[in-house]
Protein backbone atom coordinates (compact mmCIF):
# COMPACT_ATOMS: atom_id res chain seq x y z
CA UNK A 1 0.00 0.00 0.00
CA UNK A 2 1.22 3.63 -0.95
CA UNK A 3 2.74 5.72 1.66
CA UNK A 4 0.18 8.21 1.15
CA UNK A 5 -2.80 6.03 1.79
CA UNK A 6 -3.13 3.61 4.46
CA UNK A 7 -6.28 1.72 5.62
CA UNK A 8 -6.13 1.48 9.36
CA UNK A 9 -8.61 -0.07 10.21
CA UNK A 10 -11.82 -2.11 8.68
CA UNK A 11 -14.80 -3.18 10.36
CA UNK A 12 -18.38 -5.13 9.39
CA UNK A 13 -20.85 -3.65 11.27
CA UNK A 14 -24.66 -3.53 11.90
CA UNK A 15 -24.86 -0.36 10.01
CA UNK A 16 -22.47 -2.13 6.82
CA UNK A 17 -18.59 -1.54 6.35
CA UNK A 18 -16.72 0.91 8.24
CA UNK A 19 -13.56 2.26 7.63
CA UNK A 20 -10.62 4.26 9.22
CA UNK A 21 -8.44 5.59 6.32
CA UNK A 22 -5.22 8.17 6.72
CA UNK A 23 -3.88 9.63 3.79
CA UNK A 24 -1.62 12.99 2.82
CA UNK A 25 -2.93 15.66 0.76
CA UNK A 26 -0.96 16.31 -2.55
CA UNK A 27 0.74 19.19 -2.21
CA UNK A 28 0.91 20.35 1.28
CA UNK A 29 1.40 16.62 2.64
CA UNK A 30 -0.93 17.56 5.67
CA UNK A 31 -2.23 13.75 6.90
CA UNK A 32 -5.71 13.57 6.57
CA UNK A 33 -8.00 10.97 8.24
CA UNK A 34 -11.81 9.89 6.97
CA UNK A 35 -13.98 8.05 8.26
CA UNK A 36 -16.83 5.75 5.75
CA UNK A 37 -19.47 3.65 6.36
CA UNK A 38 -20.15 2.12 2.97
CA UNK A 39 -19.49 4.24 0.29
CA UNK A 40 -20.18 6.77 2.18
CA UNK A 41 -17.81 9.78 4.32
CA UNK A 42 -18.91 9.76 7.11
CA UNK A 43 -16.34 12.29 8.92
CA UNK A 44 -13.36 13.45 6.87
CA UNK A 45 -9.94 15.95 8.30
CA UNK A 46 -9.99 17.73 5.26
CA UNK A 47 -13.19 19.90 6.73
CA UNK A 48 -14.03 20.04 9.99
CA UNK A 49 -14.76 24.25 10.62
CA UNK A 50 -18.75 23.15 10.69
CA UNK A 51 -18.16 20.79 13.58
CA UNK A 52 -15.72 23.13 15.52
CA UNK A 53 -18.30 25.72 14.78
CA UNK A 54 -21.42 23.45 16.12
CA UNK A 55 -19.63 23.63 19.14
CA UNK A 56 -18.84 26.71 19.82
CA UNK A 57 -22.30 28.31 18.51
CA UNK A 58 -23.79 25.95 21.23
CA UNK A 59 -21.61 26.86 23.83
CA UNK A 60 -21.62 30.71 23.52
CA UNK A 61 -25.42 30.66 24.17
CA UNK A 62 -24.84 29.50 27.40
CA UNK A 63 -23.83 31.33 30.48
CA UNK A 64 -21.94 30.81 33.57
CA UNK A 65 -19.67 27.58 34.62
CA UNK A 66 -20.07 24.00 34.92
CA UNK A 67 -21.69 23.51 31.71
CA UNK A 68 -22.65 19.29 31.24
CA UNK A 69 -22.61 18.78 27.85
CA UNK A 70 -23.51 16.05 25.68
CA UNK A 71 -22.44 15.61 22.20
CA UNK A 72 -24.31 12.81 19.90
CA UNK A 73 -21.55 11.52 17.42
CA UNK A 74 -18.12 10.96 17.83
CA UNK A 75 -16.52 11.13 14.39
CA UNK A 76 -12.96 12.50 14.45
CA UNK A 77 -13.66 14.41 17.37
CA UNK A 78 -13.42 17.61 16.94
CA UNK A 79 -16.93 18.79 18.15
CA UNK A 80 -16.10 17.04 21.42
CA UNK A 81 -12.56 18.21 21.52
CA UNK A 82 -13.82 22.01 20.36
CA UNK A 83 -16.62 21.60 23.62
CA UNK A 84 -13.44 20.93 25.67
CA UNK A 85 -11.85 23.83 25.35
CA UNK A 86 -14.00 25.78 26.86
CA UNK A 87 -12.94 26.30 30.47
CA UNK A 88 -16.93 26.48 31.67
CA UNK A 89 -17.28 22.81 31.05
CA UNK A 90 -17.69 21.23 33.58
CA UNK A 91 -18.59 17.67 32.45
CA UNK A 92 -18.80 16.28 28.50
CA UNK A 93 -20.48 12.85 27.49
CA UNK A 94 -19.88 11.81 24.09
CA UNK A 95 -22.21 9.06 22.63
CA UNK A 96 -21.92 6.56 19.44
CA UNK A 97 -23.75 3.90 18.03
CA UNK A 98 -20.19 2.55 16.50
CA UNK A 99 -18.30 1.49 19.39
CA UNK A 100 -15.59 0.53 16.65
CA UNK A 101 -15.18 4.05 16.60
CA UNK A 102 -14.57 4.34 20.12
CA UNK A 103 -12.48 2.17 20.05
CA UNK A 104 -10.08 3.81 17.22
CA UNK A 105 -9.99 6.64 19.67
CA UNK A 106 -9.53 4.68 22.94
CA UNK A 107 -6.32 3.32 20.75
CA UNK A 108 -4.84 6.11 19.52
CA UNK A 109 -5.71 5.82 15.86
CA UNK A 110 -7.75 9.10 15.79
CA UNK A 111 -5.74 12.06 16.81
CA UNK A 112 -8.14 13.39 18.91
CA UNK A 113 -8.64 10.18 20.99
CA UNK A 114 -5.59 11.29 23.01
CA UNK A 115 -6.74 14.72 24.02
CA UNK A 116 -10.28 13.47 24.80
CA UNK A 117 -8.60 10.47 26.99
CA UNK A 118 -6.28 12.83 28.64
CA UNK A 119 -9.32 14.93 30.50
CA UNK A 120 -10.93 13.52 32.89
CA UNK A 121 -13.88 15.90 31.87
CA UNK A 122 -14.86 13.13 29.21
CA UNK A 123 -16.46 10.21 29.12
CA UNK A 124 -17.15 7.99 26.19
CA UNK A 125 -20.88 6.35 26.18
CA UNK A 126 -21.54 3.49 23.91
CA UNK A 127 -24.96 3.55 22.33
CA UNK A 128 -27.46 4.92 20.31
CA UNK A 129 -27.86 8.37 20.61
CA UNK A 130 -31.93 8.50 19.17
CA UNK A 131 -32.73 5.37 21.18
CA UNK A 132 -31.78 6.77 24.30
CA UNK A 133 -33.24 10.28 23.58
CA UNK A 134 -36.33 8.14 23.15
CA UNK A 135 -36.39 6.36 26.14
CA UNK A 136 -36.76 9.28 28.08
CA UNK A 137 -34.11 8.66 30.29
CA UNK A 138 -31.66 10.54 28.73
CA UNK A 139 -27.57 9.86 27.60
CA UNK A 140 -25.83 9.41 30.89
CA UNK A 141 -26.64 5.32 32.09
CA UNK A 142 -24.75 6.45 35.68
CA UNK A 143 -27.42 8.78 36.02
CA UNK A 144 -30.58 7.94 34.26
CA UNK A 145 -32.83 11.03 33.10
CA UNK A 146 -29.92 13.85 33.66
CA UNK A 147 -30.18 17.37 31.96
CA UNK A 148 -27.77 18.60 30.53
CA UNK A 149 -27.33 22.40 29.22
CA UNK A 150 -26.44 21.51 25.78
CA UNK A 151 -27.35 19.41 23.39
CA UNK A 152 -24.65 18.66 20.47
CA UNK A 153 -25.70 16.57 17.79
CA UNK A 154 -23.46 15.58 14.45
CA UNK A 155 -24.50 12.24 13.38
CA UNK A 156 -27.35 12.41 10.10
CA UNK A 157 -26.11 14.23 7.00
CA UNK A 158 -28.94 16.59 7.29
CA UNK A 159 -33.11 16.56 8.78
CA UNK A 160 -33.77 14.46 5.59
CA UNK A 161 -30.56 12.92 4.55
CA UNK A 162 -30.74 10.08 7.50
CA UNK A 163 -28.15 7.24 8.22
CA UNK A 164 -31.34 5.38 8.59
CA UNK A 165 -34.55 5.63 8.12
CA UNK A 166 -35.23 5.13 11.94
CA UNK A 167 -33.90 8.18 12.98
CA UNK A 168 -36.78 10.67 11.34
CA UNK A 169 -38.84 10.66 14.64
CA UNK A 170 -35.67 12.89 16.07
CA UNK A 171 -36.55 15.97 13.66
CA UNK A 172 -40.65 15.53 14.36
CA UNK A 173 -42.39 17.44 16.89
CA UNK A 174 -42.65 14.39 19.24
CA UNK A 175 -38.52 14.24 19.14
CA UNK A 176 -38.45 17.78 19.60
CA UNK A 177 -39.97 17.62 22.68
CA UNK A 178 -37.96 14.79 24.04
CA UNK A 179 -34.46 16.78 23.58
CA UNK A 180 -36.25 19.58 25.22
CA UNK A 181 -37.65 17.36 28.06
CA UNK A 182 -33.67 16.15 28.25
CA UNK A 183 -32.37 20.07 28.55
CA UNK A 184 -31.88 21.90 31.63
CA UNK A 185 -34.40 25.49 31.38
CA UNK A 186 -32.20 27.93 29.12
CA UNK A 187 -30.17 24.87 27.56
CA UNK A 188 -29.28 25.10 24.26
CA UNK A 189 -30.11 22.59 21.32
CA UNK A 190 -27.50 22.26 18.22
CA UNK A 191 -27.57 20.42 15.20
CA UNK A 192 -25.30 20.10 12.04
CA UNK A 193 -26.48 19.76 8.94
CA UNK A 194 -24.72 19.07 5.62
CA UNK A 195 -28.00 21.01 3.64
CA UNK A 196 -28.75 24.26 3.37
CA UNK A 197 -31.21 25.79 6.12
CA UNK A 198 -34.77 23.80 6.35
CA UNK A 199 -37.36 26.39 7.18
CA UNK A 200 -39.78 23.51 7.70
CA UNK A 201 -37.10 22.12 10.72
CA UNK A 202 -36.85 25.52 11.71
CA UNK A 203 -40.54 25.70 12.18
CA UNK A 204 -40.91 22.37 13.71
CA UNK A 205 -38.29 23.49 16.47
CA UNK A 206 -39.95 26.83 16.98
CA UNK A 207 -43.22 24.86 18.12
CA UNK A 208 -41.06 23.48 21.08
CA UNK A 209 -37.89 26.14 21.52
CA UNK A 210 -37.27 29.80 21.38
CA UNK A 211 -34.48 31.53 20.14
CA UNK A 212 -34.43 29.57 16.96
CA UNK A 213 -32.15 30.26 14.06
CA UNK A 214 -30.46 28.38 11.15
CA UNK A 215 -26.73 29.68 11.02
CA UNK A 216 -25.04 29.00 7.52
CA UNK A 217 -21.13 28.56 7.63
CA UNK A 218 -19.10 28.80 4.92
CA UNK A 219 -15.50 27.31 4.13
CA UNK A 220 -12.97 26.59 1.45
CA UNK A 221 -13.33 23.68 -0.31
CA UNK A 222 -10.05 22.88 -2.02
CA UNK A 223 -11.53 20.28 -4.17
CA UNK A 224 -13.87 22.03 -5.77
CA UNK A 225 -12.17 25.41 -6.04
CA UNK A 226 -15.20 27.61 -3.95
CA UNK A 227 -16.63 27.84 -0.25
CA UNK A 228 -18.52 25.40 1.04
CA UNK A 229 -21.56 25.87 2.98
CA UNK A 230 -23.01 23.49 6.03
CA UNK A 231 -25.56 24.74 8.11
CA UNK A 232 -26.13 25.07 12.52
CA UNK A 233 -29.60 24.08 13.58
CA UNK A 234 -29.54 26.16 17.30
CA UNK A 235 -31.98 26.26 19.49
CA UNK A 236 -32.70 27.13 22.99
CA UNK A 237 -35.53 25.61 25.76
CA UNK A 238 -37.32 28.90 27.35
Amino acid sequence: MSARFQELDYRQTPLGELTLRRRLEPGSGREIHEIKLNDEFLMSSLFVVAEVELARLALAELPGDGLNVVVGGLGLGYTAQTVLEDPRVGSLLVVDALGEVIEWHQQGLIPAGRTLAADERCRLVHGDFFELTRSGQGYDPAAPGRPFDAIVVDIDHSPRHLLHPTNADFYEPDGVRRISDLLSPGGVFALWSNDPPEDEYTATLATVFTDVRAEVVSFPNPIQGRDSTNTVYLAKRG
